[in-house]
């Protein structure tokens, strides 16, 4: 099945204040204070030679049926991505070099005894782990962004056969300063297989809210939504895509302090009318440079 071999094959690389409200004990009158409209400017603040480091621990499971058979993968990756700050231009571009420094891969897939390759401990790596170890500690791409996210060129360096080099190296912040309660998207169309094996496009969006901002740091909600009447034979294709999950960002310092995603997904009928499938997945990412605690007091940006 391409969906178990695909997660066989992974390779990681790869907000808000609450404003507070008082009430009138003066008065028996509801009280009609608004929320407050304080804003929020939120975008990358790097420096050349700037070298950011996230641990990331991705875990995910499948378990299929099809024509009463059941199979069940399970694959956890621990890896240490790396961003290596090359330049900043005049007008707030930025240029990193994206890079992954150490990764630890488990497999469990089906009929197969476990498979494990660390990259820090294994010279010469297992059977199917080939490309994994090839894509570590070198550079994977060269990618330039605006100060909110978008990418505006990608460089790829290292090929990766398994993985999606179409899919968002970074966190898409908003055009301009938001609220408590603001959101923005981020359109994708994603490329799928049909059935009958014609090709189709599907529009999709990364959803954001902003929900809270506390001492300097935002959370930002995030979904992945798709937009195109789909059936199941093409949700099977985009389940590990429909992670929802929490970003925190420190405002001061222009950079995601960690991701919370997870997916938990039931998929009937993709490959016939008893088939099913059951998509679990969760990933925990986390910035290691600089104390956790230690984010900027003054983040708050001007009203407009």
């Amino acid at each position: 099945m391409k969906l178990l071999h695909s997660l066989a094959a992974v390779i990681l690389l790869a907000g808000v204040a609450s404003a507070a409200t008082t009430d009138n004990p003066t008065t028996e009158k509801p009280s009609t204070e608004k929320p407050s409209t304080q804003k929020y400017t939120l975008a990358y603040k790097f420096e050349p030679g700037d070298t950011l480091r996230y641990s990331i621990d991705h875990r995910a499971s499948v378990r299929s049926t099809i024509e009463g058979t059941t199979q069940k993968a399970i694959t956890r990756s621990e890896s240490v991505k790396v961003w290596k700050v090359m330049d900043v231009m005049p007008d707030g571009e930025i240029e990193f070099m994206h890079m992954v420094d150490s990764v630890r891969m488990t497999n469990q897939l089906p009929e197969r005894a476990e498979m494990i390759f660390d990259s820090e401990k294994d010279k010469d790596p297992p059977a199917g782990f080939e490309d994994a170890a090839a894509a570590v500690g070198v550079p994977l791409s060269i990618i330039r962004m605006s100060p909110r996210g978008e990418v505006i060129d990608r460089d790829v360096k290292h090929q990766q056969p398994a993985a999606d080099t179409e899919a968002p190296v970074t966190l898409l912040l908003p055009e301009g300063p938001v609220a408590i309660g603001d959101s923005w998207n981020e359109p994708r169309t994603v490329p799928v297989q049909t059935a009958d094996g014609a090709k189709r496009d599907i529009q999709t969006r990364r959803h954001y809210e902003l929900t809270k901002v506390a001492e300097g740091v935002a959370s930002i909600q995030v979904s992945y939504q798709v937009l195109s009447p789909i059936d199941p034979a093409i949700e099977a294709q985009l389940v590990q895509r429909l992670m929802k999950g929490v970003v925190k960002f420190d405002i001061a310092r222009g950079r995601v302090l960690s991701q919370n995603m997870e997916v938990d997904q039931r998929v009937l009928g993709f490959a016939g009318p008893t088939s099913s499938m059951h998509y679990v997945m969760k990933m925990d990412e986390e910035l290691l440079d600089g104390p956790k605690q230690k984010v900027a007091s003054q983040a708050k940006a001007p009203a407009k």
